[in-house]
């Protein structure tokens, strides 16, 4: 029966193809402006009683830039180690200890790097997007997995060690 079949579609696989056909759809008018580019014009040019100009055609490829352009990424930058002021330096020219910034360093070490897409970490967090489940139970299955694992070696170390040293 029809009624009892859940037939809901995958909001990730239609916001796809609604993207592949936005796409094609850009790809087709870049196409057909790059040919209005390319052929020459049909109209005839009016002509001036002044001397005659001649015109080179600029072509949109060697206006380019020889060299590549890059973009500043803050992200690979300490922007704690930026901020170097002579206070923190002694008469040697060596960096004083700062136990306040050692801290710091050694908490965003452990946190890892932020999220690009926060609200896509929101959905997978509340479980939002159909089909897919909630983060909080993905952490609870690994977790319980990790202690059964956990439990199965303390189990057979013990063994082990209980014949070595009924051996003994």
């Amino acid at each position: 029966m029809v009624w009892w079949k859940k037939n809901n579609p995958d909001p990730i696989d239609l916001r796809s193809k609604a993207l592949r056909s936005q796409l094609s759809r850009l790809e087709d008018e870049i196409n057909r402006l790059q040919s209005q580019v390319d052929r020459p014009e049909a109209t005839p040019k009016p002509r001036t009683v002044g001397s005659p100009q001649i015109s080179t055609p600029v072509h949109p490829i060697s206006s380019l830039p020889k060299e590549p352009i890059f973009e500043p990424v803050d992200r690979l930058q300490n922007k704690s180690e930026a901020q170097s002021l002579p206070a923190h330096y002694n008469d040697l020219g060596v960096r004083k200890y700062d136990p306040f910034s050692a801290w710091r360093r050694l908490k965003t070490f452990f946190r890892g790097p932020a999220s690009t897409n926060p609200k896509l970490v929101t959905y997978l967090a509340a479980g939002s997007i159909n089909g897919l489940r909630p983060l909080r139970y993905e952490k609870r299955v690994a977790r319980n997995r990790f202690i059964l694992l956990s439990i199965f070696f303390v189990i057979i170390l013990w063994g082990i060690l209980t014949m070595i040293f009924k051996q003994s």
